[in-house]
C-alpha cells in the first residue's frame, strides 16, 4: 500500500515538473524585479531617506508628526551658508578709526590769599600763607582717537562706502582698518547732503569687495546678516536677524544733536550697535541689500539700514563723475495727509502740496528749475510720479532720488481742481541741494 502511494506521488511530480519549474523561476524573477525596484527607489529618494533616518536616530527613534526635537538638515544647511558668507565677506568689511588733533590740557596751581599776600606774613610771620587753587591751560595739541565706525569695499580699487555721520568732521583724519589688521589712510571723496552716505578712497588695488543686491526684492521675514565695528571696539562683529519692515521713515540723530529724516529705510532685528554705522546688511546670497545707519533708542532689536539700490546709484555716480550727481525737480513741498486735507479743505488726502517756506527766500518753485520749466506753480498737488502714488510710503523726494539726471518723468498733478499730466526732464541738483 505504501509503495503504491510513493509511486503515485512520483507520477504526479513527473507529470507536473514543468509547472513546478516554471513557478519557481517566476518567483525568482519576481523577487529580482522587486529588489531592483527597491534599489531604484532608494537611489532616487536617497536624500529624503537619509534626512528621515538622521532625524529618527537623533530623536531616539521617537518621531511625533513632523516635530523631531532637533535642528533639521535645512537649518544646518542655512547655518553653514551663513558661516560661509561671513568668511567670504569679512575681508571686505572694514573698521574706520577717527583721529583728530585735540588740545592738551595741563593742570597747575596758583596761590590765593583773600587778605593779601602780606596779611598772614605780618600777623604770623613766615613766608606766606594762603590757598592753592587748581587752574587749567592749553599746552599744545596731540593726535587722539575720538571715535570709529564701519564700512566696506565696493571695488577692488579701494572705494569704500560708509555713513556720512561717521566721516562728517572735516578737521578729522580717517584710517581704514581691515579685518587682518592692515591700515590705510582714507580720503573722503563725497558726502551726500540728502542721504547719510559717504564714499571714501584708499590707495591700493586687489581689495576684496562686496557686490550690491536688489533691495526692491526684499521681503519681511527674510534672513539678513549685519557685520560691523560694534561699539567702535569689536571689529567685524556678526549678527543675524530678519527683515522686520520695509519703507520706514525715521528721524535719525547723532551724538552732536543733529537730526535728519531718512525715508524708505529697511527695518531689521539683526543687532546694530553704535560703531556698526556704515557696515553692510547682507542677504543669504552674500549680497549687500542695505547699509546700517541707525538704531531705535530705548528699544531692543530695532535697527535700520539704507536700501542698497539707493546707495548703489551714489557709488556709481562717484565712480563716474568723481562726485555725487543727483537729479532734482526744484519744488518745496509738504506731504498731504488726512489732517492736512481737513485743515486746508483739500480734495485729496495724499500727494505733495507745493508750498513756499517761512521766509521770502524759501520759494515754492526754484526759478529755472525743471519744475519751473514744466510750468508747475505754488499750491499744485503732485499726486503721482510715473504712475506711483505719493503716500506715506512713497514720498516725492524718495521717488526722485531713484531717478537719473536726464530722465523724463510723468507727473500727475492736481492744479486748481483739475488733474493733468506734466512731463518733466530732471536735471543735476545744484551744489548744496
Amino acid at each position: 500500500m505504501l509503495v503504491d502511494m510513493n509511486e503515485n506521488i512520483k507520477s504526479i511530480i513527473k507529470k507536473n515538473r514543468t509547472v513546478i519549474i516554471t513557478s519557481v523561476l517566476t518567483s525568482i524573477v519576481t523577487l529580482i524585479i522587486i529588489i531592483a525596484l527597491l534599489g531604484v527607489f532608494v537611489v532616487v529618494n536617497k536624500d529624503s531617506l537619509q534626512e528621515n533616518l538622521f532625524s529618527f536616530l537623533s530623536s531616539g527613534g521617537a518621531i511625533e508628526g513632523e516635530q523631531y526635537g532637533i535642528i533639521s538638515r535645512n537649518a544646518v544647511a542655512e547655518e553653514s551658508r551663513i558661516i560661509d558668507i561671513v568668511e567670504k565677506s569679512n575681508p571686505a568689511v572694514i573698521s574706520i578709526v577717527i583721529t583728530k588733533d585735540v588740545p592738551i590740557i595741563e593742570q597747575y596751581y596758583e596761590n590765593f590769599n583773600p587778605f593779601g599776600d602780606d596779611f598772614f606774613n605780618d600777623f604770623f610771620g613766615g613766608d606766606g600763607f594762603g590757598f592753592r587753587i587748581p587752574q587749567y591751560r592749553e599746552k599744545g595739541t596731540e593726535k587722539k582717537e575720538i571715535g570709529g565706525g564701519s564700512g566696506f569695499f565696493v571695488s577692488s580699487e579701494g572705494f569704500v562706502v560708509t555713513n556720512r555721520h561717521v566721516v562728517d568732521d572735516d578737521k578729522a583724519e580717517y584710517t581704514v582698518l581691515t579685518n587682518d589688521g592692515e591700515k590705510y589712510e582714507a580720503k573722503v571723496l563725497a558726502k551726500d547732503s540728502a542721504l547719510d552716505i559717504a564714499i571714501l578712497k584708499v590707495k591700493g588695488n586687489d581689495f576684496s569687495y562686496l557686490e550690491f543686491g536688489d533691495s526692491d526684492l526684499l521681503k519681511p521675514g527674510q534672513t539678513v546678516i549685519a557685520i560691523g565695528n560694534a561699539l567702535a571696539e569689536f571689529r567685524n562683529s556678526v549678527s543675524v536677524g530678519v527683515i522686520s519692515g520695509l519703507s520706514r521713515s525715521i528721524v535719525a540723530g547723532d551724538f552732536s544733536g543733529r537730526s535728519e529724516l531718512l525715508e524708505g529705510v529697511i527695518q531689521t532685528d539683526a543687532a546694530i550697535n553704535p560703531g556698526n554705522s556704515g557696515g553692510p546688511l547682507l542677504d543669504i546670497a552674500g549680497k549687500v541689500v542695505g547699509v546700517n545707519v541707525a538704531v531705535q533708542r530705548g528699544a531692543e532689536n530695532i535697527g535700520f539700514a539704507l536700501p542698497s539700490n539707493t546707495v548703489k546709484s551714489i557709488v556709481d555716480s562717484v565712480k563716474e563723475h568723481g562726485e555725487i550727481v543727483r537729479p532734482y525737480l526744484g519744488v518745496r513741498y509738504i506731504q498731504v495727509t488726512e489732517s492736512l486735507k481737513k485743515k486746508n479743505n483739500l480734495s485729496v488726502d495724499y500727494g505733495a502740496l507745493i508750498v513756499r517756506g517761512e521766509t521770502a527766500e524759501d520759494l515754492a518753485i526754484i526759478p529755472g528749475s525743471p519744475a519751473d520749466k514744466a510750468g508747475l506753480v505754488e499750491n499744485d498737488i503732485i499726486l503721482e510720479v510715473d504712475g506711483v502714488k505719493l503716500d506715506n510710503k512713497k514720498s516725492l523726494a524718495l521717488l526722485i532720488r531713484q531717478k537719473k539726471v536726464g530722465d523724463t518723468i510723468t507727473l500727475k498733478v492736481l492744479s486748481k481742481g483739475n488733474e493733468k499730466e506734466v512731463k518733466v526732464t530732471l536735471e543735476k541738483a545744484p551744489e548744496g541741494m
